[in-house]
C-alpha cells in the first residue's frame, strides 16, 4: 500500500471520493510532484465550491490542484480563439498551452482586466474551454529564455507529466525508518567563496542544497564540489534545492544529470529562468576559451525538464520527512533562503545562500522571520570587521564623482554580473543623469544584460515594492532609458572605443571571459580610461588581480595568439552596491533572526572572515558558531 507521511494513498483517495459529489466525475487522483492532482470532467464546479477542496486539504495535509480530464478539454486552437474573444480588452499577447497539466499560461498587458472581478473571467475560461488559466503580465522587455523554456516544456509535455508523477510517488513513498539522525556534509564553499554545495541527510532522505562552480580556478579538484566523497551517493538524492542563479551556486547542476540524476530541482520562478540562461552562457564561454566542458546543452535541457518552481512562503513536501519553504534573500532576483522542516518538528535548518539584509533599489531586504530554526547556515563574504560598506547615498555619490571625473576625457568600463548588479547600476546611472548630477554620455550595454533585464520585468512581484508598483500599477518600465544603447553586434566595439567619452556596462563581473574582456583589451593602455568594480571579486579571478594592482595581463588576441596587455587605466572599487550583507548587516541579521538558532555554520567566505564572524556569533547567548571545512560532516540531531 502506498503510504504518505500521514494517510495512505488509499485513505486519501477514500477521503476525496467521500467529500466530492459523484456528478463532478473524478477520473484520476495522482501525485504530481509535491502536489496531489484531482482530474475531473467538471472542474468548474469544484472551483465554484472551493470550500470542498479546502476541507479535503485540511484533512489530508497536502496541496491540491484541480485538473480537467483531457477528454473534456476543447482543442487548443478553438480554446485560443475563445480566450482571445474573452480577453480582447486585456491585451492578450501570447498563449502557452501545457497538455500534460491542462493549463494555459496567458501573457496579457492588463492582468487585472484579464482576471476579472473576483476571478470571474478565470472561471468563465474554465467553463468554456476546460483549460486552467494562469494569468501573467506580459513583460515590458520580452525575454527569449522564458519563451524558450515554455516552448521546450510544451514539446516535452508527456515526459514532463511522467516526471511529475514519478516525483510525487517518490516524495510520498512509504517511510521505512523513524525520522532521526540529521546530518550535514559540506561539499564546497567552506572557508572559501565558490562551489557552494551542502548535503543534508536523514535516515530516509538526501537533499542537496546548491551545486556550484568556483570561478577563481580551472583546477578540477578546486573548481567543482566534492562529489567524490563517500557521503554523496547520486543514486540516493531525493531533491536539489537551488538558492539562486549565480554560477557559484548552480553552475555544476547539469553535471548531476550527465551522470544519472533524474530527480527534481526546487527553486524560485525567476531562478528557474536565470540559471538556465547562465548555465548556457557558461558552456558558450568555456567552449570559446578551449577548455573542457563539464556537461552539455542536453544536460541543461534536463535541468529545464526537472525544475519545479515554487513561490516564496509556499510550504512544499520534497521527501517523505522533509518540507521546504523558500524565503526572500534580497541578493538577486529570485534569490531565496532555504528553510527545511525535518520530521514532525524534529529539526529545522535555514540556509541563507547569499543574502542582503538591507534594502536596495531592486529588492526588498532578506527575511528574518521563520517558524522554527535550530541550525543556521550562513554566508560570510564580508565577514571581516573591516567590511563595513558606506551608506547607500554615500555610495551613489562616490560612484557619480568617479563617473564625472572619467567622463571628462575617457571611458568608464564597468564589469558586472548580468544578474542584479547590472540592473542596479543602470538605474543609478539613469537617475543621476536625469537629475543632472552625472555628466550625460552614451551608456553602452553588452552581454546578457538585456535578456536578464527582460526576466526582471517578467517577475515584477519579486522586485522592490517601488519597482513592482511602477511596472504593475503605473505601467512604467524603469529599466528603459534614452541614455542606454544595447550593443547587439560585436563589430560595433571598435566604433565605441574610437568614439568619445562614454560608459560601458559589460559582463562578466569578475572579468573571467565575456564582452568586458574585449573592451578591456582595447581600453587598458589609456590612463584616461578607468575600470570601476561594483561587485565582489573572488580570489584568483582576473578582476581580483587587476583590482590588486596588476600592471599587465596575458590575454588571447582575436587571432588566438597570446599577448601582453599593459594596464594604464585606473581602477576603482565601490563596495556599497554589493548584493551581499556587509559586516554590520551580517551581525544584525543573526541578532534579529526569529527564533534564535542554537548552531550557526559560517561558510562562503575567506577563512579569516568565516572565523571572525563565527567568533562574534558565539557571543550571542545560547548560540554556537562553527566554521566547517570542506568534507566535514556534522550530526545535528
Amino acid at each position: 500500500m502506498q503510504k504518505t507521511q500521514g494517510l495512505s494513498y488509499e485513505e486519501i483517495r477514500k477521503t476525496i471520493l467521500e467529500k466530492i459529489p459523484s456528478e463532478i466525475g473524478i477520473t484520476r487522483i495522482e501525485f504530481e510532484g509535491p502536489r496531489l492532482a484531482i482530474y475531473t470532467q467538471k472542474p468548474e464546479i469544484l472551483l465554484e465550491q472551493s470550500h470542498i477542496i479546502g476541507e479535503i486539504a485540511g484533512i489530508i495535509k497536502k496541496r491540491i490542484v484541480i485538473r480537467s480530464d483531457p477528454s473534456v478539454r476543447t482543442p487548443e486552437l478553438e480554446s485560443e480563439r475563445v480566450i482571445k474573444e474573452m480577453l480582447q480588452e486585456s491585451g492578450l499577447v501570447q498563449s502557452y498551452f501545457d497538455p500534460s497539466l491542462g493549463e494555459v499560461t496567458l501573457e496579457v498587458e492588463k492582468p487585472g482586466l484579464a482576471i476579472g472581478k473576483n476571478g470571474s473571467n478565470l472561471l468563465d475560461i474554465v467553463k468554456k474551454t476546460h483549460w486552467s488559466p494562469n494569468i501573467v503580465r506580459s513583460p515590458p522587455i520580452p525575454s527569449m529564455i522564458v519563451k524558450q523554456i515554455r516552448g521546450y516544456l510544451y514539446s516535452q509535455s508527456k515526459d514532463r507529466e511522467k516526471f511529475l508523477r514519478e516525483t510525487g510517488e517518490n516524495i510520498f513513498r512509504p517511510m521505512y525508518q523513524q525520522c532521526g539522525d540529521v546530518r550535514i556534509t559540506f561539499l564546497g564553499a567552506a572557508r572559501q567563496v565558490g562551489r557552494s554545495a551542502i548535503l543534508v541527510r536523514t535516515r530516509e532522505s538526501r537533499i542537496l542544497m546548491d551545486c556550484g562552480i568556483n570561478p577563481g580556478t580551472s583546477n578540477p579538484t578546486g573548481a567543482y564540489p566534492r562529489l567524490d566523497t563517500e557521503e554523496f551517493d547520486l543514486s540516493r538524492i531525493d531533491a536539489v534545492v537551488i538558492s539562486h542563479a549565480h554560477l557559484d551556486h548552480c553552475g555544476f547542476l547539469p553535471y548531476l544529470y550527465k551522470y544519472g540524476y533524474e530527480g527534481p530541482i526546487y527553486c524560485s520562478e525567476p531562478t528557474a529562468s536565470l540559471m538556465v540562461l547562465l548555465q548556457s552562457d557558461y558552456l558558450d564561454v568555456t567552449s570559446k576559451e578551449g577548455r573542457p566542458l563539464p556537461y552539455s546543452m542536453e544536460d541543461v535541457r534536463e535541468v529545464i525538464m526537472r525544475t519545479i518552481p515554487i513561490q516564496y512562503g509556499e510550504v512544499t513536501d520534497i521527501s517523505p520527512d522533509i518540507r521546504l519553504t523558500l524565503h526572500n534573500a534580497g541578493h538577486i532576483l529570485g534569490s531565496a533562503q532555504v528553510h527545511l522542516h525535518i520530521g514532525k518538528g524534529l529539526h529545522n535548518v535555514v540556509y541563507t545562500g547569499d543574502f542582503k539584509f538591507g534594502a536596495t533599489q531592486l529588492l526588498q531586504p532578506a527575511s528574518i522571520q521563520f517558524p522554527r530554526v535550530e541550525t543556521l547556515i550562513m554566508e560570510s563574504t564580508y565577514g571581516g570587521v573591516e567590511n563595513v560598506t558606506p551608506e547607500r547615498e554615500e555610495t551613489e555619490a562616490k560612484f557619480t564623482e568617479i563617473a564625472n571625473s572619467v567622463l571628462e576625457k575617457g571611458k568608464l568600463l564597468i564589469p558586472v554580473p548580468a544578474v542584479g548588479r547590472a540592473q542596479e547600476i543602470m538605474m543609478v546611472i539613469n537617475k543621476y543623469m536625469k537629475e543632472g548630477k552625472m555628466k550625460e554620455a552614451p551608456v553602452y550595454i553588452e552581454g546578457m544584460i538585456s535578456e536578464v533585464t527582460g526576466i526582471h520585468t517578467a517577475y515584477p512581484q519579486y522586485l522592490s515594492n517601488d519597482i513592482r508598483d511602477q511596472i504593475l500599477r503605473d505601467g512604467i518600465n524603469p529599466f528603459e532609458s534614452d541614455y542606454f544603447t544595447v550593443v547587439k553586434q560585436q563589430d560595433l566595439r571598435d566604433e565605441i572605443v574610437a568614439g568619445g567619452p562614454c560608459i560601458i556596462i559589460a559582463t562578466a563581473g569578475m572579468m573571467e571571459g565575456g564582452p568586458v574582456i574585449e573592451y578591456f583589451k582595447r581600453l587598458a593602455y589609456d590612463e584616461n580610461n578607468a575600470l570601476c568594480f561594483v561587485s565582489y571579486q573572488v580570489a584568483g579571478t582576473m578582476g581580483q588581480r587587476i583590482q590588486s594592482g596588476m600592471g599587465s595581463a596575458q590575454m588571447y588576441s582575436n587571432n588566438g595568439k597570446m599577448e601582453i596587455v599593459n594596464i594604464g587605466m585606473k581602477n576603482y572599487t565601490i563596495e556599497g552596491f554589493s548584493g551581499h550583507s556587509d559586516w554590520r548587516q551580517l551581525t544584525n541579521y543573526v541578532r534579529r533572526l526569529k527564533p534564535q538558532p542554537k548552531k550557526v555554520f559560517v561558510v562562503h567566505g575567506e577563512e579569516s572572515k568565516c572565523e571572525n564572524l563565527a567568533r562574534v556569533v558565539s557571543k550571542n547567548r545560547g548560540v554556537y558558531g562553527i566554521v566547517p571545512t570542506n568534507l566535514d560532516t556534522y550530526n545535528l540531531v
